[in-house]
């Protein structure tokens, strides 16, 4: 996910539900202890179980001494139970004594919001109690055993990586085809619209607006696209009003079943010529599953490579089922801009059996177990074969270098 830096404010996790009903809560840090008179913030972040434990909550909290003088509530939460939909509201609370109430409303849905806890040290912990309304729903806080944490303590808490990488110096920790896009979230909508109609595929996860972009005003998207564009459209995007970053994040690769190539035997001019080095790859594994090549195609708008192979099945030979292997493959250069070297990823294969003979069929479920599953996984040596045989370097992990 992305950096985030939350304003004054408490994160509590819960969902929000359509009745009243109770919550309650434990967490197990232990306050600092401060000098008499002092001035600090503090934050309960692990308020647990409020909103039947779907809701993000921090409470910031100014003290003087113990006696706290100010107090801001930060809701993130689901619009209605089982949705990936969050909504937002921050209160500022009075203070009168023990007691922290406020009225707002939400963020996205502009629904109103009153908040009634009563707040009580219980030792080195905190008890919380009252009620938290959004529109006509009303959740029942019962949260005790709540312990803080200092100011220091939990920025430390809040920086999370958004995984971009605006200039990597290869691919060997990112992936060719997966680009990545931090835009603003009132830029969002406009951006994610511009997207249609072009060769891209977005990642559907990544619409989702959670909580850390709420609080950040920022949602980083995930996208798709071929390897020979990402570039460009990196450019185009890093000038788009609303974008904060552009770069490329994890994908498809895995560099265990990745190797380096020259490129020279593979191009056409300035082009990588995709259709020989498919040919090249399906003969090896044509080897190594003991399969005869069916077809082999490339994805427009990924660039990601299909292998598809056929054999017999020899779990009961005379039935003559036929088994499909589909393995998915990626071609491209090994780091952005020049270079003389291709990374060649391939896939694990993927098999399902069927009845293909003449005359009446029998009907074959797919469904693997777990040993079956890891039998599938095994490609018989295949990307060490396509290393001798393109005469091409594997990835030594232990090293972080080509071999």
């Amino acid at each position: 996910m992305r950096a985030l830096l939350v304003s004054p404010t408490i994160v509590l996790t819960a969902l929000l539900a359509g009745s009243p009903h109770s919550v309650s809560a434990q967490m197990k840090l232990s306050p600092k202890a401060t000098a008499p008179g002092s001035v600090e913030t503090r934050y309960f972040t692990s308020i647990d179980g409020l909103m039947d434990g779907n809701a993000d909550v921090i409470l910031k909290e100014t003290r003087q001494g113990k006696t706290v003088t100010a107090a801001v509530l930060d809701v993130c939460y689901p619009v209605a139970k089982n949705s990936d939909r969050k909504d937002r509201f921050v209160v500022n609370l009075q203070i009168a004594g023990q007691t922290l109430t406020g009225t707002t409303q939400s963020v996205g849905d502009k629904a109103p919001v009153t908040v009634k806890l009563s707040r009580k040290p219980t030792g080195d912990t905190f008890e919380f109690r009252g009620q938290i309304g959004i529109g006509q729903a009303v959740t029942e806080v019962a949260s005790p055993d709540n312990s803080d944490l200092s100011e220091k303590e939990f920025l430390d808490n809040q920086t999370t990586d958004d995984g971009i990488t605006p200039q990597p110096k290869d691919f060997t920790e990112v992936s060719p085809e997966a680009i990545a896009v931090k835009v603003k979230l009132e830029a969002a909508t406009d951006f994610l619209k511009s997207l249609k109609g072009q060769d891209i595929e977005v990642t559907l996860a990544s619409l989702n607006v959670g909580c850390d972009a709420l609080r950040a005003g920022e949602q980083t998207i995930n996208m798709s696209v071929d390897p020979e564009r990402a570039a460009a459209l990196l450019s185009k995007f890093k000038a788009t009003p609303g974008v904060i970053a552009a770069g490329w994040t994890a994908g498809m690769t895995e560099m265990d079943r990745t190797i380096r190539i020259s490129a020279a035997d593979w191009r056409d001019g300035d082009k990588i010529n995709r259709d020989k080095l498919a040919t090249a790859v399906a003969g090896v594994l044509s080897r190594t599953l003991a399969a005869k090549p069916v077809s082999q195609s490339f994805n427009s708008t990924t660039g990601k490579l299909k292998l598809v192979f056929k054999r017999p099945n020899q779990d009961f030979p005379a039935l003559e089922l036929t088994d499909t292997i589909e393995v998915s493959g990626l071609v491209s250069a090994d780091k952005p801009g020049a270079t003389d070297r291709l990374m060649l990823w391939i896939g694990s294969p993927s098999t399902t059996t069927a009845d293909e003979s003449t005359g009446a069929k029998l009907n074959v479920s797919n469904d693997a177990t777990a040993d079956e599953e890891a039998e599938q996984l095994d490609d018989n040596g295949a990307i060490e074969a396509l290393a001798r045989e393109l005469k091409g370097q594997r990835w030594d992990a232990d090293k972080s270098v080509w071999k």
